[in-house]
């Protein structure tokens, strides 16, 4: 195999062409073959080569003409949205979310299984929830496992990839002390075994969401915070200003101390953040002061009840949401004083629902608690792609890795797939 004096050999090669075609027709929008050559820095030669090679492996087709200055029509490309398929799995607080998207990240089927009792993380029912999911999203979209880049998980807590098994999480908040997740997904055998499940922190996913498609497209510089039962945030430095494959690296932000021995966090230890800025604790200070709805079965039916009370001029309600809105912004100044990001983004279903009320304080807060400079230079909102985030960026994990290899992966054994998928998902060799 002939190889360079960098060191990369005419496959790495190949593939980081295709890659960068793939990349910039599925961020960039349709493009003709006389675009995509600037548009990537690649020769009129290496474009015709690598978009001749996408095309008839089914991942490129054509998407109408434009007319050109007095020459002939231009035929403009982009990226087949139905020649692969990804899973995105969200292990909520309250449920497990499954859902399948075509390669265009369209949803094509989703199944929820709530966590019995609410709020149980015992590994062995999230498995089996995470199991049945995959079946009933495939079966209702009628979609077989031979074009499945794999699955994508996103769960709370660390996790740590070096295991020889796969991947193993640790969450301390739901009470997970190395949970070899990917290995017990792995051995229910709902999948084959060429199909990768790929674990990461849930802050992490909603990051990548968000930097992808959402509210933090343009940026270089982030932070998204994932604000539920608890709080989480992922942190995206020198990202790409287009999308593309911009990866975060999670925080344990919610387990910072604000308060030396303040109120005990579900972590066990004393003044988290999200001790004060969870739902599960804003709604538990909501009750300690007499506050609180009788009737409500879930977290986000109570977390409503309280929004409306406030509206309704309750005082004690109008406190805890002020109180919370404080706290939170003295957290996210912490983030703006050691980051300095340009944008912080609050997602997760908690901040989507307190975010139009509490916005305003909370960038107030944020700004008085840190430092002028880099207050001066972020902007505080909310993310923009609603309480699915966590699910299209776990179905991005395995998109990620489509993009870096090229748009290839291992062939898919005793499965039938249509003329030219195989070529599409083999490794070929140069």
């Amino acid at each position: 195999m002939t190889t360079g004096r960098s060191g990369r050999t005419v496959r790495d090669l190949r593939r980081g062409n295709r890659s960068a075609v793939l990349q910039r027709l599925y961020f960039g929008g349709p493009m003709s073959r006389q675009e995509l050559g600037p548009a990537t820095g690649l020769s009129s030669g290496s474009v015709s080569n690598v978009v001749g090679e996408l095309v008839a492996d089914g991942l490129l087709e054509e998407a109408g003409v434009v007319d050109s200055d007095g020459g002939r029509p231009r035929t403009l490309l982009r990226v087949a949205p139905g020649s692969a398929h990804m899973i995105g799995v969200d292990v909520g607080e309250t449920r497990v979310r499954v859902e399948l998207f075509d390669l265009a990240l369209t949803e094509l089927a989703r199944s929820e299984l709530p966590l019995l009792p609410r709020g149980c993380y015992d590994v062995g029912p999230i498995v089996d929830h995470v199991e049945q999911g995959i079946a009933a999203v495939l079966a209702e979209a009628g979609v077989g496992t031979g074009r499945l880049l794999g699955v994508g998980v996103g769960v709370p807590g660390i996790v740590d990839r070096g295991a020889p098994g796969g991947a193993v999480v640790h969450g301390q908040t739901i009470g997970w002390d190395g949970v070899p997740l990917e290995e017990l997904l792995r051995a229910t055998g709902a999948l084959p075994a060429e199909v990768p499940y790929i674990i990461d922190n849930g802050a992490r996913t909603l990051g990548q969401a968000e930097m992808w498609f959402g509210a933090g497209r343009g940026a270089r510089d982030a932070v998204v915070v994932l604000f539920g039962s608890g709080v989480g945030a992922s942190l995206i430095t020198d990202g790409s200003p287009d999308g593309g494959t911009t990866q975060g690296t999670p925080l344990e932000w919610g387990h910072l101390t604000v308060c030396v021995r303040g109120r005990r966090c579900r972590c066990g230890a004393l003044g988290c953040l999200e001790a004060y800025t969870g739902a599960e604790s804003l709604l538990a200070r909501w009750a300690e002061r007499g506050g609180g709805p009788v009737d409500c079965v879930d977290e986000e039916e109570a977390l409503a009840a309280l929004l409306t009370a406030a509206g309704s001029g309750d005082p004690v309600a109008g406190d805890v949401l002020e109180e919370t809105a404080e706290y939170l912004g003295a957290g996210l100044s912490d983030l703006i004083n050691l980051f300095r990001p340009e944008r912080i983004l609050i997602g997760g279903w908690a901040g989507l629902m307190l975010g139009p009320r509490i916005l305003p304080a909370v960038r107030e807060h944020a700004a008085r608690y840190s430092l002028r400079h880099p207050a001066g230079r972020v902007t505080v909102g909310l993310g923009s792609l609603g309480p699915d985030a966590v699910t299209v960026g776990a179905a991005t994990l395995p998109l990620s890795e489509f993009f870096a290899s090229g748009g290839r992966r291992a062939a898919p054994a005793a499965h039938t797939e249509p003329p030219g998928w195989r070529t599409a998902l083999e490794v070929r060799k140069p």
